[in-house]
Formats: structure tokens, sequence, C-alpha cells
């Protein structure tokens, strides 16, 4: 293991507290209900739950960390001096960006690549983003560095950061004040900034749960971050749940996920495809391919290891429109 990774110190659960009351100005606490239907994976003595992270504003837990970014960016420069932020993204991230520069009086710049669905699109320009696209990451990161130079715009990274992950830790405070005594948590990855804040509360909280991420096949940086024991510069992505394939990892993120999180696991994209299905079947939701990730681990690599246990999936989020959400499920 990096010595440098670490280092890294996790939000104290006061300090998480704190982020939570101010963040509830700007968004919702989303419930956690019990699975309504008793035949699901891992059992039918199995008592599962699931954290409705979807029905957050701006339709993830994204906006968590963005408010808690641009507020702290704002706090630490003269308010006539700021300049607005910017972001990239696929999407999600992007929409929250926008939404949390609206709600704190600034201005975002978002870069999304020219594939993004247009639902998300839409949703940026309604928060009054300006949009900006690219054909690759690699464009996308060039140009988000250039706007950092050229218009002194603060940078909200999509999954890196401590203040970023001081927001995702709220999810997790409020799962372990709804469900006691859990055995294991299952966390979608993309980036890594969702687990690590989930895993840095809910360790502190309830130390003896584990905490388990599920990755698309297509998309397990994560996996190969700590195989190596250290943040993989470049990822490739080839995976239907495009909110889950980031194309990098970076050491604040990733030194929380290899101290916190116990195990980290792949489904295949046919997987997560049933995931929505069992999703829409069961739960009456319509969601993207990054929050079937969670249940689509439950039925496929671990139907059998939490027999009998205490589970909550955590559904990350959706932002797909119709069109796109049929084809997906239909193939």
């Amino acid at each position: 293991m990096n010595n440098d990774v670490l280092q890294v110190q996790p939000p104290s659960v006061a300090r998480i507290e704190q982020v939570a009351n101010q963040l509830s100005r700007f968004l919702i606490r989303t419930p956690t209900v019990p699975w309504p239907v008793p035949a699901v994976g891992g059992g039918p003595d199995m008592q599962l739950f699931v954290k409705l992270e979807l029905l957050q504003k701006t339709g993830t837990f994204k906006a968590r960390g963005a408010i808690n970014v641009i507020s702290h960016a704002m706090a630490a420069q003269d308010s006539d001096g700021f300049k607005g932020v910017t972001a990239f993204s696929a999407g999600n991230h992007a929409i929250a960006t926008a939404f949390a520069a609206n709600m704190l009086g600034t201005s975002a710049k978002v870069l999304m690549p020219k594939s993004a669905y247009a639902i998300r699109r839409q949703l940026c320009e309604t928060y009054g983003a300006e949009l900006v696209f690219g054909d690759t990451i690699s464009d996308l990161l060039e140009m988000v560095q250039r706007i950092q130079q050229t218009e002194g715009r603060i940078l909200v990274h999509p999954f890196e950061g401590i203040h970023t992950i001081e927001g995702t830790a709220t999810v997790g405070m409020e799962l372990c004040a709804d469900v006691p005594a859990l055995d294991a948590v299952i966390v979608p990855v993309g980036g890594g900034g969702l687990i690590a804040g989930i895993a840095a509360a809910v360790k502190q909280i309830q130390p003896e749960c584990r905490i388990i991420g599920v990755e698309p096949e297509g998309a397990n940086g994560m996996q190969q971050s700590l195989a190596q024991g250290s943040p993989l510069s470049v990822v490739h992505v080839d995976t239907v749940a495009d909110s889950l394939g980031a194309p990098m990892h970076a050491p604040v993120s990733f030194g929380l996920v290899e101290r916190y999180v116990d195990e980290v696991i792949t489904v295949s994209d046919n997987q997560i495809r049933e995931g929505m299905r069992r999703m829409l079947t069961d739960m009456k939701l319509a969601v993207e391919p990054a929050c079937a990730a969670s249940i689509a681990a439950l039925f496929g690599p671990l139907a059998t290891s939490l027999q009998g246990q205490r589970v909550a999936l955590i559904a990350c989020g959706s932002n797909i429109d119709p069109d796109t959400y049929t084809q997906l499920i239909n193939s």
C-alpha cells in the first residue's frame, strides 16, 4: 500500500452532521425503505433496504458534494471576486453543479460529451448553466483546464476532494440513522466519491458493517487501482452504465476506499439491465443503469454470500429519458 494514501483522514461524524445541517437548506433527506418483495437475492430471510437517493434534487447524490464544494470555495474568496465554477461530466455531476451554482448565486460553465442524454443537457440549461461539448473525455479535461486558467473558475470535481466526500458521507450517516445494525451496504462505484463518503461515515457509526462496491466489468478501474495500490490515471470505459464510467481515479477518494471498503466486485452489462428490470418490477422505479448496479450485484455475484443478513442498497440516482430506458431494458 502507498504510505501517502494511508494518511487520508475521513471527515468526523461531527463534521458530517454539520455538513448535513448546511445541506438541509437546499436538499431533501432521502428515504430508506424495505424492499417490498420477499423473494430477493440472498434468500427469503434477508432483510433488504434501499436508500432512495434517486429522489434527491437533481435526481442523484451529486448535489450533496457540489453544494459543499462551492460553498467552501465561495467562503474562501471575496464574493465580488468569485468567478464562478466549472465541471466536466457525462451528465449527473454537470446537472448537480448547475443546480448548486444556481442555489448559491454564482455561475456555472459545464462540459459534457456530445453523446450526453438530451434530458441531462436540458436539466443543466434549466438551472442556468452554460454548456460546452467535447468529443472525448480527453477533450473535456483539456477544455476544463483551459477554462480554469483563462476564466478563473473553480473546478467542482465529480468525485475527488474532501469537501465532495463530506457531502457524500451524509448519505451514509442518514442510512445508519434509518437502519441500525446493518451487516452490509452495497454501493455503485464510478470515480469513488460516493462509496468513499458512505464508507467513511458507516465505518465510524456501524463499524462491523461491510462496505461492498460494485463496478461494471467494462469500467472496473477501482478494482485495478486497489490491485496496484494506487489510483489509475487512465481507466478504459466500455459499459452501458455511463455514470459509472470514471476516466481516472484520484488519491483522496481512493485512499478512503482502500482504508474502509471491504470488497469491490463487478457486474456485467446484462446483469445491470436485469437489475433495471427488477427495479421496475419490484420497486416500480425506472432507473438508469448505474442505479441498478447494487441490485445487479445482489442477484449476481453476491447471491449466496449475504443470506440471512441485514443489507442496504444505494439507489444512487437516475436521469434517463424514456426512449433510452426502453431500449436498454429491452436489449
